[in-house]
């Protein structure tokens, strides 16, 4: 803490300023705070775990250790890997440039996707119908770039031009690494860089795309083949290998339109090009140094980042990325303990309970609307540590020798495992995150609330400390969770996770009003100097916090320690709250890192997560005596109060 700030006028300052001043962000590293703490500890664990498993000589076959312990020393094998050169793409390569009409290109796009090598052009996944939700269905989305966010083609500002002509630099490289000239390579970039501004100037915004109404279009296959005539989805799908299916989601039909047109507009070698591509960046980060050095240093200008993060990390991420499930049994034996989950069911429970009490006492919201969102409450199923059925990842064949193919089986092997889930019921005990995540998530098909082993570690939950600091930290984590199933998006969909009205109109246009304050408030917040915060990009994220916070605090004056007013190290318990909440956002952030997260990322920066929400809660002004004329200072009266 930094105690020569006063709270009121730099809340994020008083609470953090001394840790940020000794914690710059490591060369390996684009951001450094508690997330990436803990998630550095973790990631250690995980590679003590590999390493174990790697060297077990007795490891039995078809073992969990063996197979995982065979993935990991695959891939630590950069000797056996600069062999190959590219040599495993060779097969890909050579097989795509035959391709000489619109058809073979779409018979390659399928067979690149169901092979695990690349997506190009579009999304496609299976995933639960929104207003069906006991009904999984085959969903496209718009797709087929590769900077991180369509602005990126579509402006031209010094930022977005530097990374333009950086992200040509790499398709160049790339190129080039694979035995094209210089010349062509150069010309091959332009090409897959115009195209793709094309795909790109057809994608809906990050903002629009939040819309739960606006990106459910549903189709029966055969009409939505009308709209695309160069596109027969019927026969595309079976090649995907979705066949008997006859209805089909799209998120944003207006891309496929434009897609389809450019089908034939432009020629059959573009394309060509632009598949080469696909297979290209796909497999860079899993080829030979010089591969893996040119992705870096594209990156590098994305983020900032000053060191390749170290090979023993990228490959114990991608092993936990790849066959999590299977990692994630070692990783909860060793760092998950049962009196943990113990008291996190506990706390979910008081903060259900909180979160009725505030429901109830909404003075903007009618008994009618209040009885929905209470049974959409109760009907909210947690799931803690890890699940109760692991995957096995039958059939995935892993060889210690054989790294890019492990890889490409891998991704196969997902492809074939997403696809089984067609005709069959959802199934409600899996996981969309691996145990050793420092992440937590909601979601609004399942109505669920999810958190994982990793996050369930200091700073944000510790067993041994007091309420206070776990309140503010996991409790505040808990609580922005199940308010994502009442934010800006969430609040759409009803207790069973169907996207359906449960709102009277007047307590909706309430709740609308109240959000367009809350996204005024962080459109004020700026990064750099000069960059806006996106308050409608955040808002869902921001009325988590706000809620979670809020409800938290409820929770918290339950407790022994929220009831007294007993210091502990000379703060009291609603302060000791307040800040466990700040510390746990600390971050420093490089500058490249920042303005491009404030155009992808959904959550505010930490800084203003600090003082976003304690700024609209009473209990934070009394707590830090904060008076008008403070920086911080919000009216009484323009305190958003929402959940």
């Amino acid at each position: 803490m930094d105690l020569s700030v006063t709270p009121g006028n730099d809340f994020y300052t008083y609470a953090n300023g001394v840790w940020l001043k000794n914690n710059p962000v490591p060369a390996k590293e684009t951001r450094w705070g508690s997330f990436n703490e803990l998630r550095d500890f973790n990631i250690n664990a995980v590679k003590t775990i590999l390493n174990e498993a790697a060297s077990n000589k007795n490891a039995k076959e078809g073992s969990i250790e063996k197979r995982v312990g065979d993935f990991y020393a695959a891939g630590m094998d950069s000797a056996a890997i600069d062999k190959l050169g590219y040599s495993p793409i060779k097969g890909d390569l050579k097989r795509v440039r035959k391709v000489k009409d619109v058809k073979g290109l779409l018979n390659e796009v399928a067979y690149l996707r169901t092979s695990g090598a690349a997506s190009p052009m579009f999304g496609f996944y299976v995933g639960q119908d929104r207003k069906d939700p006991n009904t999984m269905i085959p969903q496209l989305s718009q797709g087929g770039t590769t900077l991180p966010d369509r602005d990126y083609y579509l402006k031209d500002d010094a930022r977005s031009q530097k990374i333009q002509a950086a992200y040509k630099e790499y398709i160049t490289k790339l190129f080039t690494l694979t035995g094209t000239s210089e010349a062509a390579a150069k010309k091959n970039a332009e090409t897959i860089f115009n195209m793709e501004k094309k795909l790109a100037a057809a994608q809906m915004a990050r903002v629009e795309m939040r819309d739960p109404y606006k990106t459910y279009n549903k189709f029966a296959v055969a009409d939505f083949s009308k709209t695309t005539p160069n596109m027969d989805w019927k026969s595309l799908m079976a090649k995907m290998k979705v066949t008997g299916e006859d209805t089909i989601l799209v998120n944003n039909p207006k891309f496929f339109t434009e897609l389809n047109g450019l089908l034939t507009s432009e020629p059959t070698a573009n394309w060509n090009t632009y598949l080469q591509w696909n297979v290209l960046k796909s497999a860079a980060p899993y080829l030979s140094t010089d591969f893996v050095d040119a992705n870096f240093a594209f990156s590098q200008v994305l983020s900032g980042q000053k060191v390749q993060t170290p090979r023993w990390q990228r490959m114990s991420s991608l092993t936990d990325g790849t066959i999590g499930e299977l990692l994630g049994q070692l990783y909860v034996q060793k760092h998950f303990k049962p009196e943990a989950k113990a008291r996190m069911n506990d706390m979910i429970a008081n903060l259900i309970k909180a979160y009725e009490i505030r429901i109830n006492n909404l003075e903007w919201m009618s008994d009618v609307t209040k009885e929905k969102a209470l049974a959409k409450l109760h009907a909210f199923r947690p799931k803690v540590g890890y699940p109760d059925n692991w995957k096995n990842y039958d059939g995935l064949a892993i060889n210690r020798k054989t790294f890019f193919q492990n890889v490409r089986n891998s991704g196969q092997w997902a492809y074939n495992d997403m696809v089984d889930q067609l005709g069959k019921p959802v199934d409600r005990t899996k996981w969309g995150m691996t145990p050793p995540t420092v992440n937590a998530y909601y979601s609004p098909v399942m109505n669920e609330i999810v958190f994982p082993a990793g996050i369930l570690q200091f700073p944000f939950f510790d067993p041994n400390a007091d309420d206070a600091v776990n309140y503010g930290g996991i409790g505040a984590v808990i609580g922005h969770e199940i308010s994502h199933g009442f934010d800006d998006s969430g609040s759409q969909y009803d207790k069973d996770g169907s996207l359906r009205n449960w709102w009277t109109a007047e307590d909706q246009a309430k709740f609308k009003e109240k959000a367009a304050a809350l996204s005024a408030q962080y459109d004020a917040y700026t990064v750099l100097d000069t960059i806006h915060v996106n308050g409608k990009l955040t808002l869902g994220e921001n009325i988590g916090d706000l809620g979670g916070l809020s409800a938290a605090y409820e929770a918290f004056k339950m407790t022994k320690q929220g009831q007294s007013n007993e210091k502990i190290d000379g703060f009291t318990p609603d302060q000791r709250f307040f800040l466990a909440w700040a510390q746990v956002w600390r971050t420093n952030i490089l500058p490249e890192t920042a303005a491009q997260l404030i155009l992808t990322d959904p959550h505010s920066p930490g800084q203003y997560r600090t003082v976003g929400a304690p700024v609209n809660m009473d209990a934070w002004y009394e707590a830090f005596n904060v008076k008008p004329g403070d920086k911080l200072y919000k009216k009484p009266e323009d305190r958003i109060r929402l959940w």
